[in-house]
């Protein structure tokens, strides 16, 4: 199916990209349309792709358990119900230690390269000096990836295939929004180790690490109240909120959030530990409940983002 989402015309029918190059990825990503777009919300999952290319297991130095360490196995799954409030949901297909989507397209380490790179590459950024760049040298562990150097034209290849494809499909669903309701709010879904988050204090003060983060720039990408609708619900079922950190949001939150131009972005880090058995990613006793939940938030923003800033933006 085409990876084109511009199309006016509402679909219930799950639209793939283009067919990647990298044997056994295929498509590498979807796009699931509502049955009827009502909602200026976009949903994406970037990091919960689960196809590994055989050439790369092949070239990497772990093995796939190890890899599906950086994986946020499940989250599209999670926001499944997105689509039903009205909100199209894309996902990737492909893994985050082969390709990261929220990087910039070319954050690349010289010490993974046998060739040099371009002189337009960023090679200077916070995430490549921690080897997390857009091809990621280790995974979340700090553990190297790659048993050998690779060459630069491989990168180009996958940034060609892959980043560029996702955002430019990405970009479309989030233009489309604007254009039709006058305000977009891109919700970019992540999850996060649950010992890898800081515990913070509570008003009662006790000390609880959190359940979920929001990031949304410290205020740069998405407007004040629309975070504080996502905290309130959350709250309010009993989990712990804490805003920024330690994920403020990445590459996807910075680019596509302008509230100023009506796009609005939040990124929803989710502990592992609510959904899953992080030790073998086996979906737990409480993942339905937690599917129900963000599909309530899903419907709850559809009803209240829209209106707001729409007679914000008459005013």
């Amino acid at each position: 199916m085409s990876s084109e989402p511009l199309q006016d015309e509402d679909s219930a029918q799950a639209q793939d990209g283009a067919a990647s190059p990298d044997a056994g990825i295929g498509a590498p990503f979807e796009v699931i349309e509502p049955e009827e777009l009502v909602s200026p919300l976009v949903f994406s999952s970037p990091h919960s792709g689960d196809i590994y290319p055989a050439g790369f297991l092949a070239s990497s130095r772990l093995d796939i358990a190890s890899l599906r360490r950086s994986e946020d196995a499940h989250v599209h799954a999670l926001f499944g119900l997105a689509p039903t409030a009205g909100a199209p949901l894309i996902k990737a297909h492909f893994p985050r230690a082969y390709l990261d989507l929220n990087r910039e397209p070319y954050e690349l380490d010289p010490r993974m390269f046998e060739d040099a790179l371009p002189e337009f590459v960023n090679t200077r950024s916070l995430r490549v000096a921690a080897g997390l760049g857009t091809i990621p040298r280790v995974v979340a562990d700090a553990r190297e990836i790659y048993a050998e150097r690779l060459r630069v034209d491989e990168a180009l290849r996958r940034i060609d295939s892959l980043h560029k494809p996702y955002h430019a499909a990405l970009r479309g669903l989030v233009e489309r929004a604007r254009r039709r309701f006058g305000v977009a709010l891109l919700v970019d879904c992540h999850s996060m180790p649950s010992n890898v988050a800081k515990e913070s204090q509570t008003p009662r003060g006790d000390k609880r690490k959190p359940d979920f983060v929001l990031g949304d720039r410290f205020g740069a990408s998405c407007s004040a109240e629309i975070v504080e609708t996502i905290e309130a619900r959350l709250r309010q079922w009993g989990y712990h909120v804490q805003r920024n950190r330690p994920y403020a949001g990445g590459y996807i939150t910075e680019h596509y959030g302008r509230p100023a131009a009506g796009s609005h972005a939040v990124q929803i880090e989710i502990a592992r530990n609510l959904y899953m058995d992080e030790n073998d990613l086996a979906r737990n006793d409480a993942f339905e409940l937690l599917v129900a939940r963000l599909g309530e938030l899903a419907r709850l923003l559809a009803q209240t983002v829209g209106p707001r800033e729409q007679r914000a933006a008459a005013e």
